[in-house]
């Protein structure tokens, strides 16, 4: 597995009220929630570089206006629906 270092001035940590472990687990958030979006990612692979589970990712995603559900056109979504 790869590491990534950051380095975020203290006066961003102190404005935001954040500990040096929740900076982190910030950062590792919205980078797999960038590949996710951006990179097209599996979600699996994202929920790990985020270290949560997959249910927790597909929630968090949820709660950052991604859809799980990711078709190309209207027409892909209607057939998917219809085979539901």
């Amino acid at each position: 597995m790869c590491e990534v270092a950051i380095s975020i001035p203290n006066e961003v940590l102190y404005d935001t009220k954040m500990s040096k472990n929740d900076a982190l687990l910030f950062a590792k958030r919205a980078v797999a929630l960038c590949y996710y979006t951006q990179n097209k990612v599996s979600l699996g692979y994202c929920a790990q570089i985020a270290g949560m589970t997959k249910e927790a990712f597909i929630r968090y995603l949820g709660e950052n206006g991604v859809s799980v559900f990711q078709y190309d056109d209207k027409k892909e979504f209607v057939e998917e629906m219809n085979n539901a």
